[in-house]
């Protein structure tokens, strides 16, 4: 006799996917102030160590682009600062006309910025010495564009950027159109907001104590770790670090200790910030000196042309060098510059 087979039929035997019963999602703790907050201090982290990956990656790219590109850029640099002294002999020779001499001029300052701006060295005693002297009755709006730039302080130099790159950066700075001064004036607003908004680092620092100090618990067990978490705090409010205060209290606040109200705030404070952590962010990757628009295989075929245009710069400023070891030879370069409509070389 043959006992029947029993066989298993997944498709069959078991319920459906879609009949079992599905857990409900816990609700997250806190009030919605409380919720907010800490996904706010939780945006915030990682727009921050996006950031540092971003700066790190730029920073390794940077140097891999001035190591391939930096020799052929000093050569060009080098012919650039060569051509100074014969243009400048030439002006004391009275052998040129005035329009002749003026075109020298012109020559020696588009030489000078050109080494600033494109090479960042420093030009300012060659633009100083030769660059048109500004008329005492010059217009108001000279007047105020004239101020920031004594007034306004250099930016600070990027971790990791090469020479020329910070120099050029202050060239810049300094040429910063009425428009762009009044964009970084309304942006420095919204950060002296956000300061002004933060201000109360004393009582969130109070508030952080009163809650984790070891000497105000009689738990003995959990006095060494207070004690660690106390020195945290402790140390966040000496250096004035608030956005570790923050963290300290998104992490370990108890809901009934915290305000919503204050809450509202720093978490007011920290979407400003997530927007300024985003651009810089975006000036990184697709700002003028980012690294990180192009890579790969684009990245070596743009340093392949930039070193073949280098060299190439090079070369001819080597022709014209040696045109400038004659007044005639000079004469011709300024003739051939206005025939093709160029003041400089």
């Amino acid at each position: 006799m043959r006992l029947p087979m029993h066989l298993h039929n997944p498709y069959t035997d078991l319920p459906a996917a879609n009949s079992l019963p599905t857990p409900a999602p816990a609700a997250a703790p806190g009030t919605p102030a409380q919720q907010a907050f800490t996904e706010a201090v939780a945006r915030v982290e990682g727009l921050r160590q996006r950031l540092r990956e971003l700066q790190a990656a730029q920073a390794e790219a940077r140097r891999r682009y001035w190591q391939q590109v930096g020799p052929a850029a000093n050569t060009v640099v080098q012919a650039r600062q060569a051509l100074f002294v014969p243009l400048e002999e030439a002006l004391l020779l009275g052998y040129f006309s005035r329009l002749e001499e003026q075109q020298i001029t012109a020559l020696l300052l588009g030489n000078a910025r050109t080494l600033q701006d494109r090479f960042g060295e420093d030009a300012a005693e060659m633009l100083r010495k030769y660059a048109p002297r500004r008329r005492t009755d010059d217009t108001d709006e000279e007047d105020e564009e004239k101020v920031p730039a004594v007034a306004t302080p250099p930016p600070p130099a990027a971790a990791g950027q090469a020479p020329h790159e910070q120099a050029a950066e202050a060239a810049r700075a300094r040429r910063k159109s009425k428009q762009q001064r009044a964009e970084e004036a309304a942006a420095q607003a919204g950060r002296n907001q956000e300061q002004a908004l933060l201000a109360n680092t004393k009582t969130l620092y109070r508030q952080l104590a009163r809650a984790h100090h070891p000497d105000l618990s009689r738990d003995e067990s959990t006095h060494g770790q207070r004690t660690q978490l106390m020195q945290r705090i402790t140390e966040a409010y000496e250096a004035n670090d608030l956005y570790t205060l923050l963290q300290l209290l998104a992490e370990t606040a108890p809901a009934n200790q915290t305000d919503d109200t204050l809450l509202a705030r720093y978490t007011q404070a920290l979407q400003q910030q997530q927007t300024e952590l985003k651009q810089r962010i975006q000036v990184l990757q697709y700002g003028e000196n980012g690294f990180g628009a192009t890579t790969g295989k684009k990245r070596e075929q743009e340093i392949r042309q930039l070193k073949r245009h280098l060299k190439a710069e090079a070369e001819y400023l080597a022709q014209v060098l040696q045109l400038l070891q004659e007044p005639a030879g000079l004469r011709q370069l300024l003739r051939e510059l206005a025939t093709e409509g160029h003041d400089t070389v």
